[in-house]
């Protein structure tokens, strides 16, 4: 999956036995932290992710609804 924030995007590798484990936090999560570990082959960047965490109380109530730019 493919994460971006204000600083870039950054590639997480979520193994098919974190992604079945922390299903709940992968799919619901607005705000998510990745704890894992950083991957480098050469000039990619990956964070192979150990442990998903749903950030998303931390949100509060700030709207997190996309802006159409049209």
């Amino acid at each position: 999956m493919s994460l971006e924030d204000k600083t870039g995007v950054v590639q997480v590798i979520a193994w098919k036995h974190i992604r079945e484990q922390q299903r709940e936090e992968l799919l619901n999560s607005r705000l998510l932290a990745v704890h894992g570990t950083w991957q480098r082959e050469g000039d990619v960047c990956s964070l192979v992710a150990q442990r998903l965490e749903d950030l998303t109380p931390l949100l509060g109530r700030l709207s997190t609804v996309s802006r159409d730019f049209r």
